[in-house]
């Protein structure tokens, strides 16, 4: 993906409204060739990074949702490099889920790479909290687990992000394929966190991203 071209229309505008671009002026800006720069952004609008519309004068272009996500997720990577803040720290409050979670996380195929990778055993079900920001994780912080095949059917992958919850080691665990937005997360943790943190929907929590 192409993020400094992404950054450089962002710069442009595009990230707040349909921008007017000229494809030389573009290139230029960029230290490339028209060519070259017109492949960037062929790419950017197949992978769903921008939209793209071409009228006489040149072509018109706006920044998805998606590549506004990207560029979040690369802001957060320099923050962590350049600001000595701390553990990034979210917070939100505590919702109830689809009571899906118990079913999946007590399956083999699961518990066995969380032990492995995250280095515990989760109780089966997930804390549901619903963020005041949206939580644009960083690729390069995520645990990857596997799907796997099981008698009847095949489990998608999913990944996770270490955090701590009120001292609780914990992880944030993000399906490959998800409906929920962006500010809702669920989190597995080795014990029933409701219980053990006397939590209750409504509840105002902080979750430390490590």
């Amino acid at each position: 993906m192409e993020v400094e071209t992404l950054k450089r229309l962002a710069l442009m505008g595009a990230n707040k409204e349909q921008v007017s671009l000229s494809s030389s002026i573009f290139a230029t800006s960029l230290g490339m060739s028209p060519q070259t720069a017109a492949r960037r952004l062929s790419a950017l609008e197949e992978d769903g990074y921008i939209t793209r519309v071409v009228t006489p004068e040149g072509q018109k272009v706006r920044i998805t949702e998606k590549g506004i996500t990207c560029l979040k997720s690369e802001y957060r990577d320099y923050c962590s490099i350049f600001e000595d803040g701390g553990a990034p720290v979210m917070r939100g409050k505590v919702v109830t889920g689809l009571g899906e979670g118990q079913y999946y996380i007590s399956l083999d195929g699961y518990r066995n790479q969380f032990n492995d990778k995250l280095g515990f055993d989760p109780y089966p079900g997930t804390l549901n909290v619903r963020l005041t920001e949206p939580f644009i994780p960083a690729e390069h912080e995520a645990v990857v687990i596997a799907g796997f095949k099981g008698e009847n059917r095949t489990f998608g992958g999913c990944k996770c992000y270490p955090v701590r919850i009120k001292g609780v080691r914990a992880a944030i665990i993000r399906p490959d394929r998800t409906s929920y937005p962006p500010n809702l997360i669920e989190i597995i943790a080795p014990i029933k966190l409701r219980e053990s943190l006397g939590l209750r929907d409504g509840d105002e929590v902080e979750v430390t991203l490590e």
